[in-house]
């Protein structure tokens, strides 16, 4: 008849709550990549942009840009810059 040691069970006690933590682990892992790839990112459609150097020195840019969301939305984006010397 075979003996077990004291030590034995709490080892194999150990085991199984280790095979657990692995499960939960690798749950939470595959879990967090999905969301990920269900979020989807924003894609642009277009994007121009226009720079004008006045006589005095003044920079003026101005940037369009047309996005369309992961629910379908478009986005329209303007901006202006202005750089004096």
């Amino acid at each position: 008849m075979p003996q077990c040691l004291p030590g034995a069970v709490t080892y194999i006690a150990f085991m199984k709550h280790m095979k657990h933590r692995k499960l939960v682990t690798v749950a939470a892992i595959t879990a967090l990549g999905l969301s990920f790839l269900t979020v989807g990112c924003e894609r642009t459609i277009s994007k121009t942009e226009e720079t004008k150097v006045k006589n005095d020195g003044t920079v003026e840019s101005k940037e369009k840009k047309v996005t369309e969301n992961p629910d379908g939305t478009v986005t329209k984006t303007e901006t202006k810059k202005t750089d004096k010397p």
